[in-house]
């Protein structure tokens, strides 16, 4: 198909062709309902062929279902090439100096509608041009050290961008931001706040849910709020800054032990799990909201520790699970399995010969909440008091996902299961806490006046 076309086919590419509109051109789209103005997007080869999407004037781009559409007017052409400006950062020796590691997630970037590819804004250059404010911040220094999908970080990467963390702070740099994909950063930041310890600097993980071509994007902002959190924050440990509210007031830090991604599109996606955030951030100024943080310090004495070991898993217990799942894993020598079990946290009896057998051959095996918030608390019935004397070891308020990284961690460090329990039940990162605070658990639920009365005071 030719590139007036560029992935258009079946009923969307006779309405064009109809009405000789092609790809770039500013159109008015008139339906039943309404009209739509815009720049008619190229779409992918795997595109559905009923819809003509278009990027409206606000910035957003809709689909229009190509039977609905009763005329369309052509008003020019307006193709679209998006390049990231680059001007030179500029240096001030009165500001910090802050590194920007970058493992693959695209903290600003723009998509050339032409090709349909991501261009990344990554250099000092091309982040000064595309976010100016950071120069008010820092002298900011960048260093890509991966350049995959967050899905497919792994050992590799952590161990990597733990060292390379390590030699930065070394090198003097008063903070440092790591660009990551949001879907695994909670896992990351959790494995980084083992295998980086006693850091004297902050350790800011950023990134974006909605990509910078977006009006709505929170690049922008979560890069001023990161980048100002390493320059000039007191607290000294492995953080995720991301949205607080979803409007564009303030940014919360969350300590890399006990946060969580627990929505799949929101900007205000991230919040802390059983306890409350470290600070707000803004662009003015950052407020803790607590005191029990490490502090910034001016030495650079930093503990890498990156032994893990890659044959542990995490099992999430569901009624009627079968033996076969514990059983396969023994079968293939691993050596640590957590659990997110029910309620306090429990599995059904069939599971309990494969857990014999898991503790016989000297497997770790750790059991957490799938509730997310509360402890384990394998005392009261006699079902955790069981699986106890089959080896399962309580993993009080440790996050599965925590857990499931210190497991990795601690047997990285020895093959003894005694003092891999050492490792695991003594708090290194705040991933087990003493207590909940009480409002360590809020869940707000929509409908019920009071709540409704509450967040409209909020809503924008």
């Amino acid at each position: 198909m030719s590139e007036n076309y560029r992935g258009y086919r079946g009923p969307a590419l006779a309405t064009l062709q109809e009405y000789s509109a092609q790809v770039w051109s500013d159109v008015e789209i008139h339906i039943g309902t309404g009209t739509f103005t815009g720049i008619v997007l190229p779409r992918s080869e795997t595109a559905d062929p009923h819809h003509i999407v278009i990027k409206l004037r606000s910035g957003y781009n809709v689909g229009i279902e190509a039977t609905g559409v009763e005329k369309i007017t052509v008003q020019g052409r307006k193709e679209a090439h998006y390049k990231i400006p680059e001007k030179e950062f500029p240096f001030d020796p009165a500001k910090p100096r802050v590194k920007l590691l970058g493992t693959g997630g695209t903290i600003a970037s723009r998509l050339d509608y032409r090709t349909g590819a991501v261009i990344p804004a990554f250099s000092p250059g091309e982040l000064y041009g595309s976010v100016p404010e950071l120069a008010d911040i820092c002298n900011l220094e960048t260093e890509k050290l991966y350049g995959v999908f967050s899905e497919n970080m792994g050992p590799e990467q952590w161990v990597g961008t733990a060292r390379a963390i390590g030699r930065e702070i070394e090198k003097g740099v008063q903070g440092i931001v790591i660009g990551h994909g949001t879907d695994t950063m909670h896992h990351t930041a959790a494995i980084l706040s083992f295998m980086v310890q006693n850091t004297p600097v902050p350790i800011v993980m950023v990134g974006s849910q909605r990509s910078s071509d977006r009006p709505s994007s929170d690049a922008a902002l979560n890069l001023m709020h990161s980048v100002k959190t390493a320059a000039e924050s007191d607290i000294a440990e492995t953080m995720v800054c991301m949205f607080g509210p979803t409007s564009d007031v303030y940014g919360l830090l969350h300590r890399g032990t006990r946060v969580r991604k627990m929505h799949s599109s929101y900007r205000s996606t991230f919040r802390t799990i059983g306890d409350i955030p470290l600070a707000m951030v803004s662009r003015e100024s950052i407020r803790p909201l607590r005191h029990d943080y490490h502090h910034r310090r001016q030495d650079r004495n930093v503990t890498i520790n990156t032994a893990f070991e890659e044959r542990v898993s995490i099992v999430y217990y569901y009624p009627n699970m079968k033996p076969d799942i514990i059983e396969s894993l023994v079968d293939n020598n691993y050596r640590g399995i957590v659990i997110a079990g029910t309620g306090l946290g429990h599995v059904n009896k069939p599971l309990y010969p494969a857990l014999r057998r898991a503790q016989q051959k000297g497997i770790a095996v750790y059991m957490t909440v799938q509730t997310l918030w509360g402890y384990v608390q394998m005392y009261v019935y006699d079902t955790g008091r069981d699986m106890m004397e089959l080896g399962v070891i309580p993993g009080a308020n440790m996050l599965p996902e925590v857990a499931y990284m210190k497991l990795g961690w601690a047997l990285g460090q020895t093959k003894d299961v005694l003092k891999v329990r050492e490792i695991m039940m003594t708090p290194v990162a705040g991933e087990i806490t003493e207590r909940e605070p009480s409002n360590g658990y809020l869940i707000f639920q929509g409908g019920i006046p009071e709540v409704e009365e509450f967040i409209s005071r909020y809503r924008r």
